[in-house]
């Protein structure tokens, strides 16, 4: 492999290193989610835990894939009142859209921070495991950053949601 390759393969990896984090959690979730139901059903031993593992699954999945969500164009967003404006309204309305979302993003991280820093100070943690709040929602922080920096991607390389790509192709 040439050095060129191997710097597009580590850039490749880390451009998606929030879908390969989602998906390897999304595997821990089914598969520890269907032992439990084995073990509930078949040997009546529920693993007691279980929900707490799951929540923390759920928080990490949907914090780890935002920022995918919004490199691929496929957040959600109502475009059909955009659509129907004239051309430079659109333009205008994008604009404003994309400053729209970059602020409340970073409103939410700012507003994150304080609550972080409550679960690292009080040391709290969840009941049966004990596993810190820290690290359950700590993952926040960073998925406000990867989603400015994807959505921001978006914008500049003209990524479009599957929806509007589908509607194009039939013009």
């Amino acid at each position: 492999m040439s050095m060129e390759n191997m710097k597009k393969s580590k850039w490749s990896f880390l451009a998606n290193l929030d879908v390969i984090v989602a998906s390897v959690i999304l595997a821990i979730l089914i598969i520890l989610t269907f032992a439990g139901v084995i073990w509930r059903y078949v040997f009546h031993a529920p693993f007691t835990w279980l929900e707490e593992v799951q929540t923390s699954c759920m928080v990490w999945i949907t914090f780890a894939a935002a920022g995918a969500a919004f490199r691929s164009g496929n957040h959600v967003a109502i475009e059909m009142i955009v659509d129907l404006m004239p051309e430079k309204v659109q333009k205008v309305m994008e604009i404003m859209i994309a400053v729209i979302v970059v602020v409340i993003l970073g409103f939410l991280f700012v507003q994150t921070i304080p609550y972080l820093k409550i679960f690292l100070e009080s040391g709290r943690s969840t009941s049966m495991l004990h596993i810190p709040y820290i690290v359950v929602y700590g993952i926040s922080l960073f998925s406000y950053v990867d989603m400015v920096i994807s959505f921001i991607y978006s914008i500049l390389h003209g990524v479009k949601s599957e929806a509007k790509e589908a509607a194009g192709s039939d013009e």
